[in-house]
């Protein structure tokens, strides 16, 4: 009896060590996660309430030190207007002790017209120098040095003196590209007296003063725009740079108007599409009267098809391989031109048609045919899966791969009797084609000049502010395809400065801009609407032809 007994309190004891080898590990656990998610959920109260324009990281990508215990830290949260960089315990402290960038200076008597630098201590720029002494800032492994935010001079520890901290800043490099806070309280202040003499304040009188709007999306060339924000945000004031996944672009040019009449540059951070969302919210600013507060427009490519930005020498795309330093460089020095905007109005065939024809603006090219065909298809197939769509190179794969199958499928042939096209009114008779493109610009489908060609043929080079559309002819994917590698030339149906294009029988393909859908028949008019002025920057496309003259 006495055996059983011992064996059952045994047994009893390894239930209770098995009972506890299991929920142990299992409350720790629990315990943990609670503490993660309250501590996760302080960390964005913080973030929701502060003046800082706080991002959460796992891992800072450069040796970092916490502005406010001095420890070397991994992970922890950055400012991405002011830099600051502190770790999780320390994150309330910094809240409170630091300022952020001030977007615009308390109101005090009279208009200030100058401000003193606003140092922050550590963590300065990799190879950045210093200001009185020239040699290299950031050198020791702890937190040391100052850096200004707005000039982004750097100073080492004992290099700082008692003058440094209250001379006034000179905003540095960028000092015509930014927009300083006095400046914006100023304005504010004349606006609420109904004064409209902004000619004496600073830095409105300075002649060479030519404010840059940065204007990103952040939906656009994976993750791209985000980046940029905060690089753009750090150089310049946070009220000059603007997300316009959270801000339409008619909003955020209102800015323009408390700024010099014809001395504003916008940088669009994104694609064609998003160049063209700008510029329909120029065009309204002419239609309130604004005319004059019409900003130039530059252009940073994100994502895939930059066909506008490569034709005004902006590139293919970006992809961080040039220091956003250098970009606003290449705003300051860009030579103003003007780009041809068309109305397409595509109208209905039917008496009793009763809808109103659908209007597009275009900038780049219209077409019909197979490569219409390919972006109708990729379009379908990137609203499905969205997120296999995020790089360039699979992004080209596709469409590759639609190109080659429509070869097989022949699905646009016989064009030249489904359509008829007048160019100025005049019936053009067309050859056996499957597509035909309209262009406005030197390129198209990623960077291949159309209009041109290769070989002998003197064409002249296409421009994009005579007022004239070129009008081009294509017989397949395949065809499409040589023409992208330079092994043969399109079929050149002639310039215009109206094109009218008939569907009679069948449902085609079209695109305007990249924006594709299948048409039924209709008669589609493609005529001037407006000019928009844009920023060239010689020398960066992508293709090896010399397009220097596009400039002229």
């Amino acid at each position: 009896g006495s055996g059983d007994a011992s064996r059952a309190v045994a047994d009893w004891r390894l239930a209770v060590w098995t009972l506890c080898s299991v929920l142990l590990p299992v409350l720790i656990t629990a315990w943990c996660s609670f503490q993660r998610s309250r501590r996760q959920l302080l960390i964005r109260d913080i973030f929701r309430k502060s003046k800082h324009d706080w991002h959460y990281t796992d891992l800072f990508g450069q040796p970092s030190y916490c502005c406010v215990c001095a420890q070397h830290i991994l992970r922890g949260a950055f400012c991405s207007c002011c830099g600051l960089r502190v770790c999780e315990r320390c994150l309330k402290k910094a809240d409170q002790r630091f300022l952020c960038k001030e977007i615009t200076m308390r109101a005090t008597a009279g208009a200030p017209s100058s401000m003193p630098h606003h140092w922050i201590r550590g963590n300065v720029p990799l190879c950045s120098c210093c200001a009185v002494c020239k040699q290299q800032c950031g050198t020791q492994p702890k937190l040391c040095d100052y850096r200004c935010v707005w000039c982004q001079y750097t100073v080492h520890d004992e290099c700082m003196v008692d003058s440094l901290r209250t001379e006034d800043c000179t905003f540095g490099e960028f000092k015509d590209l930014i927009i300083p806070p006095y400046y914006l309280s100023a304005i504010n202040q004349m606006r609420k007296e109904k004064r409209t003499s902004y000619e004496k304040v600073v830095p409105y009188c300075r002649k060479h003063w030519m404010p840059v709007m940065v204007l990103a999306n952040t939906r656009s060339g994976n993750n791209m725009g985000e980046i940029l924000l905060g690089e753009f945000k750090m150089l310049l004031n946070p009220v000059q740079v603007f997300d316009l996944s959270k801000i339409a672009p008619a909003k955020a040019l209102q800015l323009c108007t408390w700024l010099p009449c014809n001395a504003v540059r916008v940088l669009v951070c994104g694609g064609d599409g998003t160049v063209g969302w700008v510029l329909d919210a120029i065009d309204e600013m002419k239609i309130k009267g604004q005319e004059r507060y019409i900003p130039q427009v530059a252009i940073l490519p994100l994502g895939t098809g930059n066909d506008l930005s490569n034709t005004l020498g902006w590139g293919a795309g970006y992809a961080g391989e040039v220091p956003v330093e250098q970009i606003l460089r290449n705003v300051m020095e860009a030579d103003g031109i003007r780009l041809d905007r068309w109305k397409v109005q595509v109208t209905n065939k039917g008496y009793y048609n009763l809808r109103k024809p659908k209007v597009f603006t275009m900038n780049n090219y219209f077409s019909i045919g197979p490569d219409a065909l390919m972006a109708l298809n990729f379009h379908a197939h990137r609203e499905k899966t969205p997120s296999l769509f995020s790089s360039r190179i699979i992004n080209k794969a596709v469409y590759f791969f639609y190109g080659t199958k429509d070869c097989l499928v022949q699905e646009c042939k016989d064009l030249n009797k489904k359509v008829e096209l007048e160019l100025d009114g005049e019936r053009i008779e067309l050859p056996n084609l499957e597509g035909i493109i309209v262009l406005n610009i030197g390129y198209w489908g990623g960077g291949c000049r159309l209009w041109e060609g290769m070989g002998d043929e003197p064409y002249p080079l296409a421009r994009h502010d005579d007022g004239l559309l070129e009008v081009v002819g294509v017989h397949g994917s395949f065809h499409c395809a040589q023409i992208q590698v330079k092994l043969a030339n399109p079929v050149r149906l002639g310039q215009a400065h109206t094109v009218r294009l008939i569907l009679k029988s069948s449902k085609m393909p079209m695109q305007v801009d990249g924006e594709p859908w299948a048409q039924g028949p209709c008669t589609v008019t493609i005529t001037h609407k407006t000019h928009a002025l844009m920023l060239y920057h010689s020398g960066e496309q992508t293709d090896d032809d010399d397009a220097s003259s596009l400039s002229e």
